[in-house]
């Protein structure tokens, strides 16, 4: 770093560098320009007026007014600068690098990540470059970051070190390319930014804290640690004083507000500033000024942003657009008086002359800038309204053609960025015509709902510089479609408050985070979160907000396909961290955040679903008898955040993938919800079933006598068949109806209706279980109306009949008794069907049956060809002429053929076919293609099947349990899942270690060593400082770390080493500007033509 004083050396390099200025300059035409008050009208005096421009000036702030050429020079330089780096993050971080380096005892200031104050500050000193042309944009642009910088100690010796180590770098990276011009162009214009912070430090930072101080107690909003060290610069006694009189306040406060309780239970003392507000305007008279409420409703986030020139420009005039509702007169020092005698109320112990200053310059700041607009609203709303409701769609669509024109010739680059087609930035267009009406219509809704928009235009990366010729753009086109002023007025300032909502809310949302998403480089992403701080690392994957609006990083890293990142920060949300004072880990903030986020993997990025539940598993390093602890934070997998079951689960399940199904997690889950909860209730539930089966096969079965018996019949039994048959067709009949019914009215409710061939068939029909109580239920409509006891009508006992009987002659006559069997052996055979759900008691005995269920696909295919082939040899034998009259029509071959391919063909009948030789060779045939074909091919079919089934038949089984689980779960009562809960003790702390007491919200079961074999301690543990503000300390770099920081060494140190001859010619190597002010102007003079 070069000397900033240097004696009596730097005074004669001065002086001859200054002659060599002049003589190179004298051979170009002399013109006069005027800078100000000040008229320069020859060189040696536009070489004074840039060295008194080198001096802070910390004692006024005005327009900076530099020449026509030092400014085309500095700009062109920047432009240079930038362009040497492929991304601005590479300029930025130089930049960063330079000012962090430059003086050691000052890196405390640099609180924000490198990253982000990196771009912050490329971003700050390309906002001042770009305007230096226009000096009262200069100004306001100084003066707005000015105001967001109250909190640092800027002095002149600091701003003169950032600002040659600028230069060092400038020098460094553009070589002969940064002139004297552009030197000293920037030069000055870092020293006026400087000087402005000063100066906005010395007049306005004092208010501003006052007046930040005394809000935060007005309106019970507290100070976080972060408005503190901001705002605060006070001694320790200062504070410790301050401390005293606030707590004195409070005491005050609470004596009063007992008081006022002991004598009035029903008086409630205002206590926040809204309240006393409303009280004391009542009190004075104002309680129909409706307009006050607009100006307290926005009054919050103007005093918040007094300190940011532009949000309070923004809140005001959004402000106005609300205050433009109002109708009647609007009297703005009447808010002044009330809001006065309520801050007077409210900080009574702190008021004093100063709060009253800062207070008054805070509302006549906000009464000019609300005066600008007071009455114009309404006057531009109908102007507008009155222009774009007059316009056709012709007019809409060479407004849209007219507007991209002129856009893409004012800003060129945001061709890269409107990629969309004609007809979408068509549609765009219209869209933000109409929003500029909206604006006025419902301001509120509207910055709702741009914020939210430009939230989701956070993750895009587009620039914010696009907006202002967008904007530029839009109005041109307006003006040339109409002469009416208020018309081109009120669309200019409503899109242009749109692109300040915009603008603002794509800064605030633009964290480090999100520009890492963008580039989907995993170690770009833990390089933007390892500086947040620990105890706001989780959040800060999770959650940007700005205003009402949120967006989740996480999230948007998903739906942009950034799977990379995404799997990034789901691993370091579900890291397990600690210090000597507590642990992190990211798993309820994120499930807190997100409770949806396995429905949300399940649908948008499966592969994320097993880092997820893998992060939720702590496996203990440290063996003991052959067995290793694991702890399962499983909390957020069972209950939601009110305390009910999750529908994880039931996401899972709908995902059907047996594999995830199978994750250790989820068993685990699974597992203790079945046999600690819903194995007792859905064994309790399926015993009527079980009981109606018992019933059904009792008298179906075993009381049942065929007719071919000629049994006689006695009282008892026919008195048991008569009442388990009533109570089949009352007690599961007209229950299976029920159930039926209910879930048919809810299928239809819900719109959960699938078309198979055009039918329409409710989902839960789709169902095994379901399914087949539809079709139990008609099986038991048909005995129930073919019952032969109805049919007998024996309900009593005769000389001919025993009462209840079921074998009268009328029944046997008419066949009634047969086609009752036929339902009764189905029904029979279906509820044994029925009964295979209690197979997922056991996962082995439940996977055999759904392999069973899964390879009968290809014996269904066997059939349909066996069926195909007998039919086809059938029809082809009957066109033989043959003599075998036993088998001589088609009937008959089917059968045959059928018993040949099953092997119960009677052996005689095939001798006979040897008489007819032409049949015999057919019949041959037929059996080869069934028996040596057919069969072979549905074993290997069987086989294939088994195969590819197999490796997940346990995952199928686990699907089958959890679905029963999800659906036994709903029928739970709210009492019993609270004492499941409560056994399950998620409240207490989870051992890691003997004596390490860590985390609560899992289990803890043991699992054998070999099972898992775990080296490293998955918990990663920090020394130093275990304050929550402070972020992590870095982690041991990766190989590829080291090369590219050992790469950007090389590549700096060989830039120094072409700098070094130039450097030697500099006496010393001094880049100080006032000592090269004259001594480069020779070589500008001829080379310049690259600066200028």
């Amino acid at each position: 770093m070069p000397d900033l004083c240097r004696g009596t050396d730097m005074a004669d390099n001065e002086n001859a560098n200054s002659s060599e200025y002049e003589e190179d300059t004298e051979s170009e035409e002399p013109d006069s320009e005027d800078i100000g008050p000040i008229v320069i009208t020859s060189r040696p005096q536009e070489l004074e007026l840039l060295k008194q421009l080198m001096t802070v000036n910390d004692k006024s702030f005005e327009e900076l007014q530099l020449p026509p050429k030092v400014v085309r020079s500095t700009q062109k330089a920047w432009d240079s600068f930038v362009g040497v780096f492929e991304r601005k993050e590479g300029a930025a971080d130089s930049i960063y690098g330079a000012f962090f380096d430059a003086a050691p005892n000052l890196q405390g200031m640099f609180r924000a990540p490198r990253a982000t104050m990196g771009l912050r500050i490329l971003a700050g000193i390309s906002q001042f470059v770009g305007s230096a042309h226009e000096p009262a944009q200069l100004r306001r642009h100084v003066e707005a970051i000015a105001f967001n910088h109250l909190d640092l100690d800027v002095t002149a010796p600091r701003v003169e070190i950032f600002r040659e180590a600028t230069m060092e770098v400038f020098d460094l990276e553009l070589g002969a390319l940064f002139g004297t011009r552009a030197r000293f162009g920037l030069s000055a214009i870092m020293t006026y930014a400087g000087g402005a912070y000063i100066f906005a430090r010395k007049e306005y930072a004092g208010r501003i804290r006052i007046l930040l101080r005394s809000w935060n107690t007005a309106a019970k909003k507290g100070e976080t640690v972060e408005q503190i060290e901001d705002l605060d610069s006070k001694s320790d006694d200062d504070e410790e004083e301050e401390e005293v009189a606030q707590e004195h306040v409070q005491a005050d406060a609470n004596l009063k507000s007992q008081d006022g309780t002991g004598k009035n239970p029903q008086l409630k003392v205002p206590t926040t500033f809204d309240e006393m507000f409303l009280f004391n305007a009542a009190v004075m008279g104002y309680a129909n000024s409706t307009w006050m409420k607009f100006i307290l409703e926005y009054f919050d986030p103007i005093v918040s942003n007094v300190a940011n020139s532009y949000r309070l420009q923004e809140e005001c005039d959004v402000l106005s657009l609300n205050l433009a509702k109002c109708k009647g007169d609007i009297n703005l020092p009447e808010f002044k008086a009330v809001m006065l005698a309520s801050l007077r109320s409210l900080v009574p112990k702190e008021w004093n002359s100063q709060h009253e200053v800062a207070w008054n310059w805070l509302w006549e700041n906000v009464e000019r800038l609300l005066r600008q607009q007071l009455g114009k609203p309404r006057a531009h709303q109908k102007a507008l309204e009155r222009f774009i409701g007059g316009l056709q769609q012709e007019h809409l669509t060479s407004y849209c053609r007219d507007q991209y024109k002129r856009f893409f010739q004012l800003a060129p680059s945001g061709q890269d960025f409107f990629k969309q087609s004609t007809t979408r930035l068509y549609f765009i267009a219209e869209k933000i015509v109409e929003m500029t009406v909206e604006m006025y219509r419902t301001p509120k809704k509207m910055v709702e709902e741009l914020s939210g928009l430009g939230l989701r235009h956070v993750g895009y990366g587009v620039p914010t510089e696009l907006f202002s010729p967008y904007v530029t753009s839009a109005v041109e086109v307006i003006r040339g479609m109409t002469t009416d002023d208020h018309t081109q007025t009120a669309f200019a300032w409503s899109l242009t408050l749109i692109a300040k909502i915009m603008v603002r809310t794509l800064v605030e949302g633009s964290t480090v985070v999100m520009q890492a998403i963008n580039t989907n480089i995993e170690k770009n992403l833990k390089k933007a979160i390892a500086v947040a701080p620990r105890g706001k690392r989780a959040m800060e994957l999770l959650n940007i907000t700005v205003g009402t609006q949120s967006i989740s990083p996480l999230y948007w890293a998903i739906e942009s396909g950034s799977l990379v990142c995404a799997q990034a920060m789901i691993e370091d949300l579900l890291t397990i961290r600690a210090d000597r004072d507590n642990y992190y880990f990211g798993a309820d903030a994120l499930f807190t955040r997100h409770p949806e986020v396995i429905k949300k993997l399940s649908s948008s990025a499966p592969s994320l679903l097993d880092p997820l539940l893998e992060g939720l598993i702590w496996r203990s390093r440290v063996i003991s008898n052959g067995y290793r602890r694991v702890n399962c934070y499983c909390k957020h997998l069972m209950q939601d955040v009110d305390g009910n079951h999750h529908q994880a689960l039931q996401w899972l399940v709908e995902y059907g993938n047996p594999v995830m199904i199978s994750q250790f997690t989820v068993v685990l889950v699974a597992d203790l919800m079945w046999t600690r909860l819903v194995a007792y209730h859905f064994l309790l539930g399926r015993c009527y079933f079980l009981f109606t089966l018992c019933l059904a096969v009792t008298s179906q079965s075993f009381l049942s006598i065929p007719s071919a018996m000629h049994r006689s019949e006695t009282l008892e039994a026919n008195i048991v068949v008569f009442i388990c048959r009533v109570f089949l067709y009352l007690g599961s009949m007209c229950k299976i109806l029920y159930t039926q019914i209910r879930s048919f009215v809810a299928d239809c409710k819900s719109g959960a209706i699938d078309r198979t061939y055009y039918i329409p068939i409710p989902q839960y029909l789709f169902s095994l279980q379901s399914g087949g109580n539809f079709m139990l239920f008609w099986l038991l409509v048909g005995m129930c109306t073919t019952e032969p006891l109805w049919r007998c009508g024996a309900f009593s006992t005769t000389e001919d009949h025993i009462i209840f009987s079921t074998h009268c002659q009328s029944v046997l006559d008419d066949g009634t008794k047969r086609v009752y069997s036929m339902f009764s052996c189905l029904a029979i055979l279906l509820y044994w069907t029925l009964l295979l759900d209690f197979s997922i008691f056991s996962m082995h005995i439940s996977a055999y049956v759904l392999v069973f269920g899964r390879v009968l696909s290809e014996v269904a295919l066997f059939i349909m060809a066996l069926v195909f082939l007998v039919i086809s040899y059938s029809t082809a034998i009957m066109a033989l002429e043959h003599e075998l009259l036993d088998f001589a029509d088609f009937g008959t071959w089917l059968l045959s053929l059928t018993q040949m391919s099953l092997a119960m063909f009677p052996q005689v009948y095939y001798q006979e076919f040897e008489k007819e030789a032409n049949l015999l060779v057919v019949v041959i045939a037929f059996v080869l293609i069934v028996s040596v074909i057919l069969v072979n091919l549905l074993v290997a079919q069987l086989n294939q099947a088994y195969q590819h089934v197999y490796t997940d038949m346990q995952g199928y089984a686990r699907l089958n349990r959890a679905s029963v689980i999800v659906t036994t779960l709903e029928g739970i009562s709210a009492k019993r899942w609270a004492r499941f809960l409560q056994g399950m003790k998620f409240d207490e702390r989870l051992e890691f270690n003997e004596g390490d007491v860590g985390l609560p919200g899992g289990v803890q079961i043991m699992e054998p060593a070999a099972t898992n074999i775990v080296t490293v301690d998955s918990i990663r543990r920090f020394g130093g400082s275990s304050a929550v503000a402070m972020p992590w300390p870095e982690e041991d770099d990766s190989m590829e770390d080291r090369f590219d920081r050992l790469e950007k060494l090389i590549m700096t140190s060989v830039k120094k080493m072409g700098k070094s001859r130039k450097s030697k010619k500099k006496d010393g190597g001094s880049s100080n500007i006032l000592s090269t002010l004259g001594g480069e102007a020779s070589s500008d003079g001829s080379g310049s033509g690259g600066s200028d």
